[in-house]
């Protein structure tokens, strides 16, 4: 795995690389001291993975995950575990408190390993669109989710917003729902109408409905209206 290291202290990079030696599995392809530094890499060497600190001068590690457009697996490398606990609802895949031990790293890189492993035998198109084995950090408030985009059932605009269906929670992200789609793999969700995008793995039951239409039940009651338009492609999509 191609891992990328952010952390404002040298000594810190220098250490937690040091310690990676003794795990092949994980390749350092850069480092970055800020979260400025850390786009421009994420941007031109796409890594698997980031080990990253929460507090640094300048852009918060959180600041830098609102910038990205698809978040790889994220490590927190952090001196302030009670901070990092409030500020996400846990989703990351792992947090290592400085100073690191090696043998909390070993948990960590056995994580990341059996990722490695699901994401080999997972099938991608040619395309690199987000399907549903890929994450997203979403933000809304001073409450922020890595949500896997197996969980998000439903996407609804909202105006200028998105709003988010996964599990109790329904955050709002500054996005249009065109531009969403388009990165979405159609194979996993389907643009159900103007305000709708669904997870099609979420979907329980079908039924007619107004005007040609069809209402399509998901997992957990949620009701969305399938357009005119879009039903014949959806009853295609849905069946054998």
């Amino acid at each position: 795995m191609r891992a990328l290291i952010v952390d404002d202290e040298r000594l810190a990079r220098k250490e937690l690389m040091k310690l990676l030696e003794e795990h092949p599995i994980i390749e350092v392809v850069g480092e970055a001291m800020n979260a400025d530094e850390a786009v421009q890499l994420v941007n031109d060497l796409n890594p698997d993975l980031l080990f990253l600190d929460i507090q640094m001068p300048g852009k918060t590690g959180f600041q830098l995950l609102e910038e990205l457009d698809s978040v790889p697996l994220v490590v927190f490398t952090t001196a302030y575990d009670e901070f990092a606990l409030k500020a996400f609802e846990v989703n990351a895949l792992d947090y290592l408190l400085k100073p690191i031990q090696p043998e909390r790293l070993s948990e960590t890189v056995a994580k990341l390993a059996e990722k490695e492993r699901q994401k080999t035998t997972a099938v991608r198109g040619p395309e690199k669109k987000l399907g549903l084995n890929d994450q997203v950090f979403v933000k809304d408030g001073d409450r922020c989710w890595f949500v896997s985009l197996s969980n998000v059932r439903l996407f609804e605009s909202d105006g200028n917003y998105i709003k988010v269906y996964f599990d109790t929670n329904r955050p709002m992200i500054h996005k249009s729902l065109n531009a969403l789609d388009e990165k979405l793999d159609e194979r996993a969700f389907f643009r159900a109408s103007r305000k709708h995008i669904v997870n099609l793995s979420w979907v329980e039951g079908i039924e007619p409905w107004f005007n040609g239409g069809l209402m399509v039940r998901l997992r957990g009651g949620d009701k969305v209206e399938v357009s005119r338009r879009q039903a014949a492609k959806f009853k295609d999509m849905m069946s054998l």
